[in-house]
């Protein structure tokens, strides 16, 4: 049975865990925010990530599904939940932040590698 296209104009809907884990599992993903580098982030076995800012410490956290959500919680800040929806588009993916006000940071995929996270950190370098 054949699937039925998406109307130009009609939004996708969001990946479900199983679609966002199948894309990202042994990938480095690198996003950007309004065409700044923001961030990149790994997706490693069993739903775990590690995670840094352009320029700033690796963190290291998990994932999972909640509401329809990919939510994120970081080692270093347990209590400090962040639910995306990710969108495939394009050649990438499209990640809108979920807020207590709704949907608003959007960040999008523009490289991807197989490579692991090259992590900054205290004692790191010369």
């Amino acid at each position: 049975m054949a699937e039925t296209p998406v109307p130009p104009g009609a939004a996708a809907a969001p990946m479900s865990a199983e679609e966002f884990d199948a894309y990202t599992l042994g990938r480095t993903l690198s996003y950007v925010f309004q065409g700044t580098p923001y961030g990149v982030e790994q997706y490693l076995p069993d739903r775990r990530v590690r995670w840094t800012f352009i320029g700033q410490e690796c963190q290291d956290g998990s994932w999972y599904e909640r509401a329809g959500n990919i939510c994120f919680v970081y080692d270093n800040a347990p209590a400090d939940e962040q639910c995306w929806r990710f969108f495939a588009e394009g050649d990438g993916l499209r990640a809108v932040f979920q807020g207590l006000d709704g949907p608003s940071t959007e960040l999008y995929e523009v490289e991807q590698s197989q490579a692991p996270l090259g992590c900054l950190g205290p004692g790191v370098g010369v």
